[in-house]
């Protein structure tokens, strides 16, 4: 690096900080933690799809492809069930939740079981989004770190300090407007690797014909994820994928609240639309960049020198500083900061309004000034233990991310039943929801500890499955009855099917595996 890499790097921070500034006159929970319920949806889904492609998929996804032993394009079988988890929120899960009115998503289950199920999930929400979003700014700090010289505090400090200050001032429109730009940035930095990379290959035709045919195939039938070390097969990753990305982008608040924040229905049709067919396009983008990038490292010894061989992760980073003429460096080192403080900002910002609205503000009784003043702290000291503890995760993050990963799908199913059984079975009642609750995470966590053949994508269908069964036979063993009368919050449930945008996301599932069954043949 450079002066003039620190010069790209000096005006994006200086931008960020002005954002958190200009939209510091928030003045409700609406205005600060809602965005005043103004975003359109594209705004909205640029928003969504930067959380997702965090500094760690930028980063590790195109090793994972390119390089990991193992690996290769079957990274995109994580896109398969996308499409239809997001025609599951738009028709069923999300409507009811967004006429309901209501900032912590968690709000909603108290209105229709109790307030011990809204603190349980809020307080599982608060600790394992805290602690996972502190190990994303240590991996990215560590890589940066790694290959570009930045002293490692420094890059923790700059992902956090400018992050928080953003993200205290001007709340939500900071976050998704950040996130904007955040995945502008991304997106060129991506395109910028793929261009380099191929140019310094030879081109299209001698990129293909020197890949290993082995990383080109994406998709397998076969396993089941029943057996150990057997994974990425279509079945689990379809299924299990379902259920997962159905319950973190209907019930986790650092999703939700993006939706909560729409103008209208429309709007959140809109988004979840939008969403399920952006994800894959930019995932396969970033997937054959990694196949570049991992071709460029096989064929050029002296490249492939400066990848440890137990660091795989540090082939883009060593790409950028390698290849990059200075300037565009620091657009890439921008890029990954980007990443990094996109799913920061939203953390800090979903946890501050589960804080105060499933603590503070339970009963509504928090005059305006008041609740701000407890959102600002509540951001402030969410962002403080995310930076503290980004510091104290130590050697053991690799580790922690896969048990992240794993505990997540412990939870995630479980989860989702709750809120499937709030929405349309009327005769759960808050204890059936609750021992449900506990025995669907009790049976993932035997499934972890017990039975490592199955693979930890299944446990958000399984943990979904007993939840349910058993939620409702507890309830109609005490009597069948919703709690007084909560049982008018199931809303009057009904579907919401809007045949357009069903249509669109089920052609454009099939296409999605089509596109990955013949990726061999395409490339």
């Amino acid at each position: 690096m450079n002066y003039v890499d620190y010069i790209v790097i000096l005006v994006y921070i200086i931008g960020f900080l002005f954002l958190g500034r200009l939209f510091k006159d928030s003045k409700t929970s609406k205005d600060y933690f809602l965005g005043g319920k103004s975003f359109g949806w594209f705004p909205l889904s640029l928003s969504t799809a930067a959380t997702q492609l965090s500094a760690i998929s930028f980063i590790s996804a195109p090793a994972f492809v390119g390089l990991k032993e193992g690996g290769g394009m079957m990274w995109l079988t994580y896109e398969f069930a996308v499409p239809l988890a997001m025609l599951f929120l738009m028709v069923f899960l999300i409507p009811p939740m967004y006429k309901a009115n209501v900032v912590s998503v968690y709000e909603f289950l108290e209105k229709r079981f109790s307030s011990s199920t809204r603190i349980l999930l809020s307080l599982v929400f608060q600790i394992s989004r805290a602690f996972g979003t502190s190990v994303m700014v240590y991996t990215v700090a560590l890589i940066l770190t790694s290959v570009m010289n930045i002293p490692m505090w420094q890059t923790i400090a700059i992902i956090g300090i400018v992050t928080l200050i953003y993200s205290y001032q001007g709340g939500m429109k900071a976050v998704v407007y950040g996130d904007v730009i955040q995945m502008l940035i991304l997106m060129l930095g991506i395109v910028i690797c793929f261009v380099v990379g191929l140019s310094e290959l030879g081109g299209w035709e001698v990129f293909t014909a020197q890949v290993d045919p082995a990383r080109l195939e994406a998709v397998n039938f076969q396993s089941m994820g029943l057996e150990k070390g057997d994974e990425f097969g279509f079945w689990p990753m379809l299924i299990g994928g379902l259920f997962l990305y159905t319950s973190y982008y209907g019930t986790d608040q650092s999703q939700v609240q993006r939706l909560f924040s729409a103008q209208d229905m429309g709007t959140v049709k809109s988004t979840l639309l939008c969403n399920g067919l952006m994800r894959f396009p930019i995932t396969l983008t970033y997937c054959i960049m990694g196949l570049i990038i991992g071709t460029l490292v096989t064929t050029q010894a002296d490249f492939r020198a400066l990848i440890p061989a137990d660091k795989p992760d540090l082939m883009v980073p060593i790409f950028i500083r390698e290849y990059l003429p200075h300037g565009v460096i620091g657009i890439l080192l921008v890029a990954i900061l980007s990443a990094a403080m996109s799913s920061l900002s939203s953390a800090i910002n979903s946890l501050s309004a589960a804080s105060v609205e499933d603590f503070f503000n339970r009963d509504k009784n928090l005059s305006d000034e008041k609740y701000m003043q407890y959102s600002r702290y509540a951001a402030l000291f969410w962002g403080v233990v995310c930076i503290v503890l980004a510091f104290f995760t130590g050697d053991i993050a690799k580790t922690v991310i896969e048990a992240i990963n794993k505990i997540g799908s412990v939870f995630y199913g479980p989860i989702l039943a709750t809120f499937i059984a709030a929405i349309a079975i009327k005769r759960v009642n808050a204890i059936g929801a609750n021992v449900g609750l506990l025995t669907g995470v009790a049976v993932n966590v035997y499934l972890w500890l017990f039975v490592p053949e199955v693979f930890w994508f299944w446990w958000n269908a399984i943990g979904a499955v007993v939840t349910l069964v058993v939620g409702i036979i507890v309830s109609l063993l005490l009597g069948g009855k919703p709690d007084g009368d909560k049982s008018n919050q199931v809303l009057q449930f009904s579907w919401h099917y809007d045949p357009i945008k069903s249509t669109l996301l089920i052609v454009f599932f099939i296409l999605i595996v089509l596109i990955s069954i013949n990726i061999p043949n395409l490339i």
